[in-house]
Formats: structure tokens, C-alpha cells, sequence
């Protein structure tokens, strides 16, 4: 073999060994940049996901939205986004009000020993009745049921006055109004149920509608903020005032628990 021949294979294999390295080079830079295109991704995405969930938790819940929604008020009423809500004969000369949360255990003791008489002494035009509900136990316990309920109770006002006082019967009664602890009332098929007690609400679709959608959110809403913003002192339920002075048992500041004590209480009341 010549000395041309000989240099020639050298000068061949250094050339394909300097092809090979570029190409290694540019492979292992490509490389490099996926690896630093997939980790800035996974950083975007990771970002993306704590973004997303900042924004969520960030979102206002259901019942805070629905502070700043208009207010579409049930029939019956009247006042400020229909929030006075009053029930009886026009010729009755006084009228009692009820403050009651739909949740409070007391006024489901008060609703099952005299609720009957209530609605009996209002019927006869003894007095007119008036209903201001709260939903400050919701607020204990970051619960819905009050606000649910009372929500509820605007789709039942919406069909008759009369309904309304048998709904709410209803949902105080022993037979399913829940512990003070259990939320039963946030769970629109449970309200639903107890209103297929009531006659006036059975099987009734515009009420179901109601409630499934929410309709009387806002004005359960705007319904707290009255009790909440009471001129009568009342900070508890239940409670009964008439002519601005809290009706209670004589000689005590508790409301009446009894039929005599409820008697005694507003007959004193009636007089002034």
C-alpha cells in the first residue's frame, strides 16, 4: 500500500469521527433543551394548578354570592324586598311577632306546645302575625340548613299564608325537625319530603321548582338581615314581641313554653 493511499484512509476516518461528534453534540443539545422545555412545563403547570386553586377557594360560596343577587320575593308579602311578612285578619287591632330560626331546637318545643294555638288565636282575629326568621345558627357551625330552610319557607309563602304556618309546622314538628348539630335542612330533598305533608304542597311542581332552584335564596337572605337589624332587642329565638315590648312568661324574660303561659303572656300583651 502507498503512502497516498495510507493517508488518505487517515484523512477519511478523522472526517467521519468529526461528523459523528457534531451530530452526538447536536443530539445531546436537543436533549437538553427538552429536558429544560419539560421541566419549564411542569413548573407552568404546577403554577397553573395552585393558581387554580387559589382562584377557587378565593370564589365566593353559594350563600355569600347570593348577598349581591336581586331579590325576587314570594307572594304575600310586602316592605323592603319583601321581608315583612304578616299574617291574619285585617280587623285584628294588634299584632305579635315571631322571631325564629329554622334550625333552633327551643323554637321546636315552643312550635309543638303551642304552635296549634298560634294559629288558632290568629285565625279567630285575636291578632295578626307577623314572621321575622334568622339564621344565625348557620353561623356557628358554617352550616346552610337556616338559610335553606327559610328559603324553603318563601316557596311556601309563595302558594298561601296558610301553608306557610303548616310548612312550618311541619319542619319544627318532633318528626323531623333535626338535632341542632345535624344540617338535615341544607338538603333540598329533605325540605321537599316534609312538605309532602302539607296538602297544599304535595306532589306541588312550582313549589319543588322553587326550592330546586333556589328561587327565594337572596330573600332568605335579605329575611336574616332584618332579624339580624331588629329595633326589638331580640337576640334570641324564639321570641315574641308586640306593641315593642318582648312578650314573656309573667314575672320572667323567657318566652312562654306552655299553652297557659302563652295565654297569660299575650292577654297582658293584648291589653298594653
Amino acid at each position: 500500500m502507498s503512502k497516498r493511499n495510507t493517508q488518505s484512509a487517515k484523512t477519511a476516518a478523522r472526517e467521519r469521527l468529526r461528523v459523528e461528534r457534531e451530530r452526538e453534540a447536536k443530539r445531546a443539545k436537543i436533549k437538553r433543551q427538552l429536558t429544560v422545555a419539560g421541566a419549564v412545563v411542569v413548573v407552568l403547570a404546577a403554577a397553573g394548578g395552585i393558581g387554580y386553586a387559589v382562584v377557587q377557594a378565593n370564589k365566593p360560596g353559594h350563600w355569600e354570592a347570593v348577598k349581591d343577587e336581586k331579590v325576587v320575593a314570594p307572594g304575600n308579602t310586602t316592605g323592603t324586598d319583601g321581608t315583612t311578612v304578616v299574617i291574619g285578619k285585617s280587623s285584628a287591632q294588634k299584632t305579635l311577632k315571631i322571631y325564629e330560626d329554622p334550625r333552633c331546637p327551643i323554637c321546636g318545643q315552643f312550635e309543638e306546645a303551642v304552635g296549634t294555638t298560634v294559629k288558632k288565636d290568629v285565625d279567630d282575629g285575636k291578632f295578626k302575625l307577623q314572621y321575622i326568621g334568622g339564621t344565625f345558627i348557620d353561623n356557628h357551625d358554617n352550616g346552610e340548613g337556616s338559610k335553606n330552610a327559610m328559603s324553603a319557607m318563601g316557596a311556601a309563602l309563595d302558594v298561601s299564608p296558610e301553608a306557610f304556618l303548616e310548612y312550618k309546622s311541619a319542619l319544627y314538628s318532633t318528626k323531623w325537625h333535626p338535632e341542632e348539630t345535624d344540617d338535615k335542612f341544607k338538603n333540598d330533598d329533605y325540605l321537599i319530603k316534609v312538605a309532602d305533608t302539607v296538602l297544599a304542597l304535595k306532589d306541588n311542581a312550582s313549589f319543588r321548582d322553587a326550592v330546586k332552584s333556589g328561587k327565594y335564596d337572596a330573600w332568605a337572605v335579605a329575611m336574616s338581615k332584618t332579624f339580624d337589624n331588629n329595633k326589638d332587642g331580640v337576640t334570641g329565638t324564639p321570641s315574641l314581641v308586640m306593641d315593642g315590648k318582648k312578650v314573656t312568661t309573667p314575672g320572667t324574660e323567657n318566652p312562654p313554653m306552655t299553652v297557659d303561659e302563652f295565654n297569660a303572656a299575650v292577654d297582658a300583651a293584648l291589653k298594653g
